[in-house]
């Protein structure tokens, strides 16, 4: 695994650990995107440090929990769409659509496993500045942990109207999109985007046969 991928699966590990709805809202009942940041921890932090399936990686119940807790407060279309780049305009709408379906598969299947791992990490929230009415905001954090150099993770949100959601992270400055963009830019130079589509789907492939036992 390389450097930026382990960042990524520290990254991913607190998402894990960040969104589920908590206290906080403004006065339209729309929860402050820092305020989610902030205080959506303890639900799944409870169940975590209570199933001990969970801790040994079953990975039937971390998969559940992701997509129960985390998946939701993501916009997987955005976030494909930013990681494809240019090329995402040529896609047909099925072809869009298996992109989505792949590309959060992927980012589910190799970072859950971080969800395991969480012990005694613990995270700071840095003050959000915004203007009223943005519709776009970065949430600045830092996961700290006794002996490791703290890392700096920000979330890039924006309002769907009715909450807020994730489309890119970036973490120790690298965007997580803008990291994909380049693999994603190459496989569809040399084999298109149905080469992309059967190159992400394989690999979703590898790593379900690889977790399966569990």
């Amino acid at each position: 695994m390389t450097m930026t991928r382990k960042l990524f699966t520290r990254c991913l590990l607190t998402l894990v650990v960040f969104f589920v709805p908590a206290a906080g809202f403004s006065a339209d009942g729309v929860q402050s995107p820092d305020e989610q940041v902030r205080n959506v921890t303890n639900e799944v932090l409870a169940i975590v440090r209570g199933d001990k399936s969970i801790q040994a990686g079953d990975s039937g119940k971390v998969l559940a929990l992701v997509d129960e807790k985390v998946l939701p407060h993501f916009n997987f279309r955005r976030m494909t769409s930013l990681a494809v780049g240019p090329n995402w305009r040529s896609a047909s709408p099925e072809q869009q659509e298996r992109l989505i379906a792949a590309f959060r598969t992927l980012l589910v299947r190799t970072y859950s496993s971080a969800l395991t791992k969480y012990r005694d990490q613990t995270i700071e929230v840095k003050p959000l500045r915004t203007n009223p009415g943005e519709k776009m905001v970065r949430v600045n954090t830092e996961v700290r942990q006794d002996g490791v150099q703290p890392i700096a993770i920000d979330y890039a949100l924006e309002s769907d109207g009715q909450g807020w959601k994730v489309f890119d992270v970036t973490v120790a400055g690298v965007s997580l999109v803008t990291n994909y963009r380049s693999s994603f830019t190459n496989e569809i130079n040399a084999k298109g985007i149905d080469g992309l589509i059967a190159s992400l789907e394989a690999k979703n492939k590898s790593l379900e046969t690889g977790q399966g036992g569990k």
